[in-house]
């Protein structure tokens, strides 16, 4: 690895860019962000994240992906540095979304005989979004490109997580080009390269991205593992994150993404809740202290009035155990627990060992509505469900133990889960 420091002056200003070399004429021309607040308008970014971009020198030169509009400048001054005069021949697009597209436009006035590269898909997307419809070449699955020393193979990846997906492998370096696969939330500080990064934040982020943006696609993300299974890589290049090339943290980032496409959860516990005035939150102060006495260490407990729904998801994706529990409001769930099952249902969760509590004052429906989610998820439900009038007394107390103990026991044990069947509990 080498970082190219560069002075660029201008009229008014000293510019330093600093593109960095992966592997010999691989450059990482990325943008940090840690300005936006919410991914897609909707995700907390409180670490910020990237937005990467590469660029192959060879004979032939190719820029994989773009940047987000607002870093255009910096992505281009980028591009300067390392190519000065030189044209780009192909704009390799694995993905069309804005916050990787967004620079096309200007990238075209800069360079306007580029080609751009892209699944049918794309192509239709990019006449769509811009109004680009000339230089276009259409590839499909397997087809090759070859730069010179590099030889680029695309290989279609659909939903994954949009139709028109792609992920670009080349051969000579062992290098896939991922586009929001093996992507996280979080900015590169400093580094780019796993390497040169401590990688702590990075995990959590990886799971809450995926569970956020790409988790209803679990089957479409196997499809795409499947047709890397029995290649060689030495380096993972994702539109999100670090940039992946230490041996052990491929496999793992891989076996991530295996197992949460898998819907496959850890051994632990995930207790999410509304609650007005601290009655129903009793009832899962009751749950949790049960299913730790009795084993269970990783326990996440969500106000949901509270918590951000984009971490509550993380959670619910990262553990096996979960349990849902809502007072009654206005005849209803309350409000924002009916969005969390709203999410999970639109997410496609599967293999989790699910219980439901509820609460009520005159007249009870939260319960009756958590069943009624529990019957069209392809969960195993442990325990009737524990439901309270107005407070908490030693029936509901000890119904709760029993929903926390029996679930403790199902979370730690290697069993395996069995959608749309209900545990009987002692």
């Amino acid at each position: 690895m080498h970082a190219h420091l560069v002075f660029i002056k201008t009229k008014q200003y000293i510019y330093m860019y600093n593109p960095v070399e992966i592997k010999k004429d691989l450059f990482y021309v990325g943008v940090n962000d840690r300005t936006t607040e919410l991914f897609e308008n909707l995700w907390p970014l409180p670490q910020g994240v990237s937005y990467n971009s590469y660029l192959i020198r060879d004979e032939k030169v190719a820029l994989i992906d773009t940047v987000e509009i607002g870093f255009t400048d910096v992505f281009l001054k980028k591009i300067e540095v390392l190519l000065g005069d030189k044209p780009i021949d192909y704009l390799i697009i694995n993905h069309m979304e804005p916050d990787h597209t967004g620079a096309l436009l200007f990238l075209l006035n800069k360079y306007p005989n580029i080609k751009l590269v892209g699944s049918a898909r794309i192509a239709d997307m990019l006449e769509g979004f811009y109004g680009v419809a000339e230089n276009v070449v259409i590839v499909k699955e397997g087809e090759e490109l070859s730069l010179g020393k590099h030889t680029l193979q695309f290989s279609m990846t659909p939903m994954v997580h949009w139709p028109e997906t792609m992920m670009t492998y080349v051969k000579e370096c062992k290098t896939l080009f991922a586009g929001d696969a093996f992507g996280t939330f979080g900015t590169l500080d400093g580094g780019v390269l796993d390497s040169q990064l401590n990688l702590d934040k990075y995990w959590d982020e990886m799971i809450r991205y995926y569970s956020n943006i790409v988790g209803k696609y679990g089957s479409p993300v196997q499809k795409a593992l499947d047709k890397f299974a029995d290649k060689e890589i030495s380096t993972i290049c994702s539109t999100h994150g670090p940039v992946w090339t230490v041996k052990e943290n491929i496999v793992k980032v891989i076996g991530l993404y295996d197992r949460l496409s898998r819907y496959e959860g850890e051994k632990g516990l995930v207790i999410a809740y509304g609650s007005m005035y601290g009655n129903t939150e009793q009832v899962a102060e009751a749950i949790a202290a049960e299913a730790a006495a009795a084993g269970v260490k990783n326990i996440v407990m969500h106000n949901l009035s509270k918590s951000n729904l984009s971490y509550v998801i993380q959670d619910v994706f990262k553990y096996k155990g979960l349990i849902i529990g809502s007072p009654t409001y206005n005849a209803k769930l309350f409000p924002k627990v009916q969005n969390l099952i709203d999410e999970l249902s639109n997410k496609n969760l599967k293999n989790r060992y699910f219980g439901y509590f509820g609460g009520f004052t005159w007249a009870g429906t939260a319960v009756r509505a958590l069943g009624k989610f529990a019957d069209s998820m392809p969960f195993e439900i442990v325990c009737n469900p524990v439901e309270m009038k107005q407070s908490m007394n030693e029936d509901v107390y000890e119904m709760a133990k029993t929903l926390g103990k029996n679930m403790a026991e199902k979370v730690l044990s290697d069993d395996a889960i069995v959608p749309n069947q209900t545990t009987d509990c002692e």
